[in-house]
């Protein structure tokens, strides 16, 4: 479980493929912090770490994973957002993130918000995912690459969100242009809601 609350970017150092799964070797500050069997998000997925060689650490992502997020697409130098896993004795900064990564989305407009800077992000629509909670509400509360935000001016299939400096700074948002892929974890309430709507 995560809160959304990056805690810094991680470097790509090697990718290695295995059948139909990758094994991403990442470099960060806390990696003498870890631990074997220890979950961290990567741009919003939860991934195992399975091996820890000096500074660097090692997770591995299946194929499923990779079908669903934008883990494929990494190259080594590109940087990925990082959380470890949520204390359960501290305050929830962001909102309920599981590290499912539901689907990517494309970013299709950057615009300055004097300061800020209004991100818009189009994901593919299927009425029946949405009518399972698969959707954003304005207000309400999305993940964008393990990022937790929130939701501006939703419609079927896109919504904006405002990055203030420090999130630009130390996200990975600093490299997100229009084109880019990134992942998207729906609110888990939203599912919950849906889920119970479809059984009464």
């Amino acid at each position: 479980m995560f809160s959304g609350i990056v805690e810094e970017m991680a470097t790509v150092v090697a990718l290695q493929h295995d059948g139909g799964n990758i094994d991403l070797t990442l470099t960060c500050s806390f990696t003498n912090e870890l631990k074997i069997d220890q979950s961290v998000s990567h741009n919003g997925v939860c991934l195992t770490v399975v091996r820890i060689e000096g500074d660097n650490y090692t997770v591995t992502a299946m194929r499923e994973t990779l079908e669903r997020s934008n883990l494929g697409l990494l190259q080594v130098g590109d940087k990925v957002n990082v959380e470890r896993s949520m204390l359960m004795n501290g305050r929830l900064d962001g909102h309920i993130v599981q590290g499912h990564v539901d689907c990517t989305a494309h970013c299709t407009a950057k615009e300055d918000a004097d300061g800020s800077t209004y991100f818009t992000f189009e994901y593919a629509y299927d009425r029946e995912m949405a009518l399972r909670g698969y959707f954003t509400v304005d207000k309400g509360s999305v993940t964008v690459n393990g990022v937790s935000l929130t939701v501006c001016n939703p419609t079927d299939n896109s919504f904006q969100v405002a990055i203030i400096p420090y999130t630009m700074e130390n996200t990975n948002f600093c490299h997100i242009e229009v084109g880019s892929t990134v992942n998207l974890e729906f609110d888990i309430l939203g599912k919950y809601i849906a889920r119970l709507q479809r059984l009464v």
